[in-house]
């Protein structure tokens, strides 16, 4: 059993990995060329900055979240794909060479280290759950997951913020308000800070100009839709009325 489900997961994790990779650093050409992947897997990454410590951090976390998914549910998450193996795949490429032209955003080099990569996470989340009895999944599952949220939901976001404030003060400025803007909508405030360091990274290089504009009305209309979904404004109007009251 354990070498049957080994041998699985490194075919699957190698596939995977690598074409999540490949896809991911084609974003980077696009409209050029057709890409494959997630825009908030395009955000994230572009929110560590070609920084391989930022790259590793940040798949650190979702691993921990992935591997208490595995043992208490015996199924993998998506952030398995989407956000662990393409940052890691990234981290490693960029140890030895910080050009993220002849790293990041080479689609052959991120698929092979991709392939790599996904192969080893696969197959250790896999042989972890294989290797723990039930009686101790439930148990592990009560300690890793606690722990993984504490990481996703507190940490990660500190990480984020203290990246866009250390980007530059406009960047800075973009990334506190639409980092409040979604742990206040969302819950979470990892997506509000990486999209504010994409608006605030474009607006210092090229001002407020046409695709700023449209970029922010995009992320308005996102974060109103969210907002009504969750039921945010209705929410916050009841409270505006009962202080006014």
């Amino acid at each position: 059993m354990f070498f049957q489900v080994l041998i699985k997961s490194l075919i699957i994790g190698a596939l995977g990995g690598a074409a999540v990779s490949a896809g991911a650093a084609r974003m980077f050409h696009a409209p050029e060329i057709q890409a494959m992947g997630a825009f908030r897997t395009l955000g994230e990454i572009n929110a560590c900055k070609g920084d391989p410590v930022s790259h590793f951090s940040f798949g650190l976390g979702f691993f921990f979240n992935a591997a208490g998914s595995v043992i208490g549910a015996g199924a993998l998450t998506q952030d398995v794909l989407h956000r662990i193996v393409p940052n890691w795949a990234a981290a490693a490429l960029l140890v030895k060479n910080k050009k993220v032209e002849e790293t990041l955003y080479d689609p052959a080099r991120m698929g092979v280290m991709g392939a790599i990569i996904g192969a080893v996470v696969v197959a250790a989340l896999n042989l972890l759950a294989n290797a723990i009895p039930e009686s101790l999944a439930v148990i592990a599952s009560g300690i890793l997951s606690p722990a993984a949220n504490l990481m996703i939901n507190t940490v990660m976001p500190i990480i984020f913020w203290l990246a866009a404030l250390d980007a530059g003060k406009i960047t800075g400025i973009w990334g506190t308000v639409l980092g409040g803007l979604a742990y206040l909508i969302m819950g979470n405030a990892v997506p509000g800070c990486v999209l504010g360091i994409i608006v605030g990274q474009s607006v210092e290089d090229s001002g407020y100009n046409k695709t700023v504009q449209i970029m922010l009305a995009v992320i308005a209309a996102l974060f109103i839709v969210i907002g009504i979904g969750r039921g945010f404004w209705g929410k916050l109007i009841l409270a505006f009325s009962n202080f006014l009251g």
